[in-house]
């Protein structure tokens, strides 16, 4: 901006000379298009070298699989790469960096545990930090010993997980949300120097604890992405790389999609996602001719079988799919 009230600049001339320098241009520009008091996701100034955190995507995934109405559409298109933000000009869907948790806000495992922050710690009366956290405590405020709300934020948190890995784009994740880091509700934890910003590796140590178990879905999901050619494709994707098994787009109470990813080179991958309140008999599509679909993911099932490395020997054609719980296919 020319001043603090002034419409922003098309061309700023800092942010212009970085872009075309020959040095600076060749590394990784990433911007975080709304810090200084502008919101420019999808519209920073970039001559095609600049990407962006994504903040669409990340209020769109949090709100679809926590279950809000109406969401299928945008969450569908954050994961085929927001081509509405970014396919303009010469810019490609790695442009957009994908997250659901960023280094300041709710850690992911209290963005299911936390339906406000709790930020009193931090000596401003719990007046700093977002109030617009899109979460979902599912049950209960903050910890809690009933087995089926912490089964269901183990669930909830390998969903946001699944949805990342599977977005065309760059995924980001903050260290410690494959453990299940918490900063007890505190969402502007920054200035601490405690136990609500340390690291504890202590659960990852036992090899039987929640922190172990998702620690290695997230690990796998990251293999997983890193071995399949259709998971971070340099162009948007149209009907012949992604399909939609759907006819309930303009329903809002409508709150389940399952998409098959064709291979590009590897394994077709079928996943869905269901953010209703009841299991989903899905019916699943025909595998391509001589394979059939074997299970990789289940959010549903204790681990190790929430991530079966390779795929199991295969599915039945219709699968129950719990509520608030997706799974991922791959045909072989």
């Amino acid at each position: 901006r020319k001043d603090d009230k002034g419409p922003p600049i098309a061309s700023p001339p800092l942010i212009r000379e970085i872009a075309k320098h020959p040095v600076l241009s060749k590394v990784h520009l990433i911007a975080e298009p709304w810090d200084i008091g502008m919101y420019q996701v999808g519209s920073f100034p970039n001559w095609d070298v600049w990407a962006e955190w994504n903040g669409m995507y990340r209020d769109d995934l949090r709100r679809f699989i926590k279950g809000d109405p109406g969401m299928k559409g945008a969450f569908a298109t954050r994961i085929a790469g927001s081509a509405d933000l970014y396919a303009k000009n010469a810019r490609k869907p790695y442009h957009s960096i994908n997250f659901i948790i960023a280094h300041d806000g709710f850690s992911l495992y209290d963005l299911v545990a936390y339906n406000s922050k709790h930020n009193q710690a931090n000596g401003e009366n719990n007046n700093d930090g977002c109030n617009d956290n899109f979460s979902w405590n599912c049950g209960a405020e903050g910890e809690t010993d009933n087995g089926g709300i912490n089964a269901l934020r183990n669930r909830m948190i390998r969903n946001y997980m699944l949805a990342l890995m599977l977005s065309q784009g760059v995924p980001m994740m903050v260290m410690g949300d494959e453990a299940m880091k918490t900063h007890n509700g505190n969402n502007n934890w920054y200035g601490h120097d405690n136990a609500m910003t340390q690291f504890n590796w202590a659960p990852l140590e036992d090899p039987s604890s929640p922190q172990s178990a998702m620690y290695r879905f997230c690990s796998e999901l990251n293999k997983f992405r890193q071995e399949h050619p259709a998971l971070g494709l340099d162009f948007f994707p149209g009907p012949e790389h992604i399909v939609w098994h759907e006819d309930k787009w303009d329903d809002p109470e409508s709150k389940f999609l399952a998409f098959t990813i064709k291979g590009n080179g590897g394994p077709d991958i079928y996943a869905a996602f269901n953010a209703q309140h009841f299991q989903v008999s899905v019916s699943l599509p025909q595998a391509p001719s001589g394979k059939k679909w074997c299970r990789v993911v289940d959010t549903n099932l204790a681990s190790p079988k929430d991530f079966t490395i390779g795929g199991n020997a295969g599915v039945e054609p219709v699968y129950g799919l719990e509520a608030f719980s997706a799974i991922m296919l791959i045909a072989k």
